[in-house]
């Protein structure tokens, strides 16, 4: 199907304003987006539903949390509240982990997105946590590493993900969190980013990780945060979008990847974000709802909500509450957990 994109139909205030916060409001066209989250939700029969299966607690926190952020979570009613959570709780194993859909084998991404879900639709009480921390336990190797299952893949992904469950659940304690954190220092590059192991190439979705886990862990020491910044800042290409390593295409999802990063070491201010959130704009489709990697390509909800998490983290004013860029959960979420959200700062 053709899509009408948002390039060549923004507003004054989008294409000549150097303050996101000053963007017009109705430059994020929420109520086509909100739309679009919930008919990919229910179009069971596409091949991509078929596609991600391995996947639909990640892709149901991404659409939720992209729903939450705007405002929109409770038109879902109460009674698709209750269905997703039934499914959420259909994907438990016995070993008190959640797997990424229906009888697949329990993982740390996907037990991740199950207390995020839980936590946005604020039953987290609802969760069996002494069997997640028992579970998320277990995955904790010898040199503070984190295996992301039982079958042993080692990635900095798999600290970032059991020490933010943890942390929501109030059970931060149950880890060797010191462990973790010098196992990440071990990942560190001399470029200032973070690979997924040890001497692996820096990657912005590492970075993001890694100084995620760092922050929650409180050793954000082991950051050079100005070699870092630089570093990510170099991320911004001519068109404004951001890409993940050097000499590739942007790509809207590293404008939550790179931006939640240096939203965290305070230094949004090193990369120009009005033009990130015009990249980001274009990417949108205005009419049929939804956000792309790219200006012109198809609409998906993974880009949707890295797209309008970076818009958030801008200060952009048609997204109703800020996301936290430690945790991608709305403010509001983490405050009913007691936990307080990171300082962030629009300014330069």
């Amino acid at each position: 199907p053709s899509h009408t994109h948002a390039r060549g139909a923004m507003s004054t205030a989008v294409t000549e304003g150097d303050d996101v916060c000053a963007f017009d409001p109705c430059s994020l066209a929420i109520d086509a987006h909100a739309r679009f989250i919930v008919a990919a939700s229910s179009a069971e029969d596409t091949l991509e539903h078929a596609f991600t299966e391995h996947l639909r607690l990640s892709g149901m926190y991404w659409g939720l949390c992209a729903l939450s952020v705007m405002g929109k979570l409770d038109a879902l009613g109460d009674a698709k509240r209750e269905e997703i959570l039934d499914y959420v709780e259909r994907c438990r194993g016995t070993n008190g982990g959640y797997g990424g859909g229906v009888g697949h084998d329990a993982h740390a991404l996907y037990t991740l997105s199950a207390v995020q879900i839980y936590a946005l639709f604020d039953a987290s009480e609802r969760l069996d946590v002494d069997a997640i921390v028992k579970y998320v336990q277990s995955l904790q190797l010898a040199d503070g590493s984190f295996q992301g299952d039982e079958w042993g893949e080692v990635d900095t992904r798999f600290t970032y993900c059991v020490l933010s469950t943890l942390r929501l659940l109030n059970r931060l304690d149950a880890v060797d969190v010191d462990g973790a954190c010098a196992y990440i220092n071990t990942c560190r590059n001399f470029d200032g980013g973070f690979g997924a192991t040890p001497g692996g190439e820096s990657h912005a979705g590492q970075v993001f990780t890694c100084v995620g886990a760092l922050a929650i862990g409180g050793r954000l020491d082991y950051v050079d945060a100005d070699l870092l910044g630089w570093w990510l800042a170099e991320r911004q290409v001519k068109i404004g979008g951001l890409n993940g390593r050097p000499e590739k295409l942007p790509d809207v999802c590293y404008s939550w990847w790179v931006l939640s990063a240096l939203s965290i070491l305070g230094r949004t201010h090193w990369i120009d974000r009005a033009a990130l959130a015009r990249f980001i704009l274009r990417c949108q489709d205005e009419s049929g709802g939804g956000i792309s990697d790219r200006p012109d390509d198809e609409p998906d909800v993974y880009h949707t909500f890295f797209g309008i998490a970076g818009l958030s983290l801008m200060g952009h004013k048609g997204v109703v509450e800020p996301i936290d860029p430690v945790f991608a959960l709305p403010y509001n979420v983490l405050e009913r957990l007691g936990i307080k959200p990171w300082p962030t700062s629009t300014d330069s």
